[in-house]
């Protein structure tokens, strides 16, 4: 579908009829102590190189844009303008430090506009505040000692999940198996929901939001960019039932006020004893809800492509979750002792997040003018990071398309070169979270199957996550399940 557009997005450039913002920038001298500004193209006026960037994804080498720049300007730093922004493109683990290190220092997180229509509130607010805002709510939710009592629980629903969406089950497909998956556990540990039927009703729309989120903002029917605005409404529209519902349930006492995030939203006020609105509530569960689940589900859908494809290394998996599967009691929980057994499962779901990063990247906007590395970078414009400029750069990491687990043994990778959850104060707060449900559904999938690949040679679009093009059909070869 977005590769139909295209046509359509060339007519659009040709038509404006203004170009002002971009031969602004084009031609903008440097700011910083006359130094130049990186080199770069700024593409076509207004969307610049927003649609090179995204085809590279859906062609399934979103690498492809950032490497072919570094080869053609001969440096880690590169002009282009994305998403209607002028923008920096910073490549490599240098860059990445300083960018982590003056986190609202130099700069602070952006979203391109597709994201603010996405989200409504989000346009009241600076992305700064919204940052803070979200990590105050979220007090003790994330930490590790907090999510140290929702193992039993991230285990049942897996148990749960395999025995109705997998089990006595010739072939699978596995991707949007997994999505429900995260899903399930994001729906009961932030607002609840339990039902199947409620938790599948919700899931439906968010697959049209990830895909549209991130685009260019075309609001036309049948474009991404419309159906993610539509199915954006038709959660926030679910989520306010649930809201008005739980706020019935908390004064009537049929609800907890720790039982979950929606609870702790609802009965928190900030400093001046305000409280969020309804629609702004649902503005922050959604965001977690697409958070909660769209980067674990995809990190899991992986493992199973790569486990498939690479016995010596499930194998090595299996061994490990059978020692602990034998260790339990019938039908007993997993627990958090459990789970620091899983290293070698770890450093096998770190090789896959390494391999095919969720998050592809992420951006910022520029504070206040300043220099590094020879050039200038002017207040206002944005930055855009990569983490495939080291997760597969052969001088970070070599032989990088080998899949290599013993790459995390030891001390792991050097800093700032695996940044599949980002870096510095805006690290992902949710990365443990992620890391439990991961191993969770691993060591529930070991241990009932092993499988192999439908489609041996699948192609991956990236949309903006990597995505299995077919959904990954997997053929089932159960094993005798243990506890």
């Amino acid at each position: 579908m977005e590769l139909f557009y295209a046509p359509l997005l060339s007519l659009f450039v040709l038509l404006v009829s203004f170009s002002f913002h971009y031969l602004f920038y084009k031609n903008k001298p440097s700011l910083t102590g006359g130094l130049p500004l990186p080199p770069g193209n700024t593409g076509w006026p207004l969307i610049g190189e927003s649609y090179e960037l995204l085809s590279s994804g859906w062609k399934g080498h979103p690498e492809s844009f950032i490497f072919d720049r570094l080869a053609k300007y001969k440096s880690n730093i590169f002009r282009t303008s994305i998403f209607g922004e002028p923008a920096a493109v910073f490549c490599g683990a240098a860059c990445n430090k300083f960018l982590f290190s003056n986190e609202n220092k130099l700069v602070e997180a952006w979203w391109p506009d597709s994201v603010n229509k996405v989200f409504p509130s989000s346009q009241q607010t600076s992305s700064k505040e919204e940052a803070i805002k979200m990590r105050k709510m979220l007090p003790g939710f994330l930490k590790p000692e907090a999510l140290q009592r929702y193992i039993s629980i991230m285990d049942k629903i897996a148990r749960n999940h395999f025995e109705s969406g997998w089990d006595n089950k010739d072939e699978v497909l596995v991707f949007p198996l997994s999505k429900t998956y995260t899903f399930s556990i994001a729906c009961r540990l932030f607002v609840s929901i339990e039902e199947p039927s409620q938790v599948a009703k919700l899931l439906e729309p968010f697959s049209a939001i990830a895909s549209g989120i991130i685009s260019v903002p075309i609001d036309l029917p049948g474009t991404p960019f419309n159906k993610a605005i539509k199915s954006a409404r038709l959660v926030t529209a679910m989520l306010d039932k649930i809201i008005k519902q739980r706020k019935v349930d908390l004064a009537e006492g049929k609800a907890s006020p720790t039982q979950d995030i929606l609870s702790h939203m609802l009965l928190t006020s900030d400093e001046s004893g305000k409280f969020m609105g309804e629609s702004e509530i649902g503005d922050k569960i959604l965001g977690l809800l697409i958070g909660g689940h769209d980067t674990a589900s995809s990190a899991c859908a992986f493992i199973v492509k790569y486990l498939a494809e690479l016995p010596e290394i499930y194998q090595g998996v299996y061994e490990e979750q059978m020692e602990i599967a034998k260790s339990k009691a019938p039908g007993e929980l997993l627990k958090w002792e459990d789970i620091q057994k899983m290293k070698y499962s770890w450093n096998v779901a770190c090789e896959v997040l390494r391999l095919a990063p969720p998050l592809q990247g992420s951006f910022r906007n520029v504070l206040t003018d300043f220099s590094y590395n020879g050039f200038s970078i002017p207040k206002g414009w944005k930055i855009y990071w990569s983490a495939n400029s080291t997760h597969i750069n052969s001088d970070v990491f070599p032989d990088p398309l080998k899949f290599d687990p013993s790459r995390f043994e030891g001390s792991g990778p050097a800093p700032y070169t695996f940044v599949p959850f980002g870096g510095g104060p805006r690290m992902c707060p949710g990365k443990e979270y992620a890391r439990l449900e991961i191993l969770v559904f691993m060591h529930n999938l070991v241990k009932r199957y092993k499988w192999e690949k439908v489609i041996p040679d699948e192609n991956i679009i990236v949309n903006p996550m990597p995505i299995p093009a077919k959904g990954l059909p997997v053929r089932l070869f159960p094993h005798k399940l243990v506890a």
